[in-house]
């Protein structure tokens, strides 16, 4: 009759521990190449929308204002502000110019607007387009400011 001589602890749990680990790092990297193919690459970085004013020659504006011709314009304190106010994230449009998009104000989380619905105080989502939001200071004004989304990047 075979007798084994009593193991310690390392001598049981040694090959368990190393086969685990093995299992373990063999799982890391399928996973990590299922991202790699699938297109994820690392945590979402919030990248900051173009802003495009569409006011009509806006230097004459100023220098108008600036010898007194012109009353200061609400669409002027609109634009001015807007790139550190406004974050465009996503939009969905028809060929219409309704739809809703998601705007993030003051560094808020973003939240659904509707065309013609107020997005801050004096602002309103005046229409959408594809991968742009069109904000005025009424909602049959003119266009004062164009959020556009970040370019896709390339796959």
């Amino acid at each position: 009759m075979l007798h084994f001589p009593p193991s310690s602890w390392i001598a049981r749990w040694l090959p368990a521990l190393t086969t685990l680990v093995i299992w373990a790092l063999a799982a890391a990297v399928v996973a990590y190449w299922v991202l790699q193919f699938a297109g994820v690459s690392g945590p979402p970085t919030q990248t900051p929308t173009a802003l495009r004013l569409t006011l009509a020659e806006p230097a004459q504006n100023h220098l108008q204002r600036a010898l007194g011709t012109v009353s200061a314009a609400p669409e002027l304190a609109l634009a001015a502000d807007a790139g550190a106010r406004f974050v465009l994230s996503g939009v969905v449009a028809s060929s219409s110019g309704r739809g809703s998009a998601l705007i993030a104000v003051d560094g808020q989380a973003p939240k659904a607007f509707k065309a013609g619905q107020a997005v801050a105080e004096g602002v309103v989502l005046h229409s959408l387009a594809p991968r742009q939001a069109r904000l005025s200071a009424t909602a049959r004004g003119p266009v004062t400011l164009t959020l556009d989304m970040p370019p896709l990047s390339p796959p």
